[in-house]
C-alpha cells in the first residue's frame, strides 16, 4: 500500500536485476539473450519472478508467507536515483517524473517519448 487505504495508489515495477535464482529465472526467459535483459521491462520481470494475475492484490509487504513480498535493502547512493517522466505517457503525465531509476543501470529500459498511434485506414 503506497497510501492510506481508500486512497487510489501503486508503485509499477518496471524492471529488475537478478541476484538469486538466476538458473530458474533462465528457464522461464530462455528467450534473453543475457543476464541484463532477464527482467528488464515490465513484461519481462513478471515472467522471470513468475508473477501471474492470480497474485492480484497481494499484500507486497505482509511479510513471510506472503507468495510476493518486496523486501528492503541497500538504498543507492542518492546522487546515483534519476527520475523522469514515464515512457510512452502522452498528455498531462507527459512531464511529470513518475519514473525513477538508478543511473547507469542496465536492466533499465531506455526512455522512448509518447508517439500517438496512427489510425489504420
Amino acid at each position: 500500500m503506497c497510501d492510506p487505504e481508500g486512497t487510489a495508489s501503486g508503485v509499477l515495477l518496471r524492471a529488475g536485476e537478478v541476484r538469486a535464482g538466476a538458473k530458474l529465472t533462465r528457464e522461464r526467459r530462455i528467450p534473453a539473450q543475457n543476464e541484463k535483459e532477464l527482467a528488464k521491462g515490465p513484461a519481462r520481470l513478471a515472467t522471470a519472478l513468475d508473477i501471474t494475475r492470480a497474485l492480484d492484490g497481494t499484500d507486497v509487504c505482509a511479510g513471510p508467507g506472503s507468495p510476493l513480498s518486496v523486501l528492503t535493502g541497500t538504498p543507492p547512493p542518492s546522487d546515483q536515483v534519476r527520475s523522469g517522466p514515464r515512457t510512452g505517457i502522452g498528455g498531462d503525465g507527459a512531464t511529470h517524473p513518475w519514473r525513477y531509476w538508478i543511473a547507469d543501470d542496465p536492466t533499465v529500459s531506455p526512455y522512448r517519448a509518447h508517439a500517438p498511434r496512427r489510425k489504420s485506414t
